[in-house]
């Protein structure tokens, strides 16, 4: 399985109602490829059911989304994700980590 279809794999792990980042995606593979994992994001040909918008920066921020950063927004405050200037609220309470 490429790189990838690895990142989109794990993905898939994270429930409703949580996020995740780049980084902890990248770390869940073994690698420091922060970078290419939000390229991986950006690239996703099917985001109605490989939830990308789930993906935050580190610091809590949103971070980018194909369809504009309103749309993440939206998104995730329908699953109940709190955001606040730009930032997920509670973020250590939201966070899946892959570990």
């Amino acid at each position: 399985m490429n790189f990838r279809d690895q990142c989109y794999e794990l993905l898939l792990k994270v429930p409703k109602g949580k996020v995740t980042t780049y980084q902890a995606i990248a770390h869940a593979l073994g690698s420091k490829a922060y970078r290419a994992v939000g390229t991986t994001m950006a690239k996703n040909p099917n985001p109605i059911n490989v939830p990308c918008h789930r993906v935050v920066k580190s610091s809590g921020e949103i971070g980018n989304y194909a369809f504009g950063i309103e749309r993440k927004i939206a998104l995730l405050q329908q699953e109940g994700i709190v955001i606040e200037n730009g930032k997920v609220d509670n973020f250590a309470d939201v966070f899946y980590d892959f570990l």
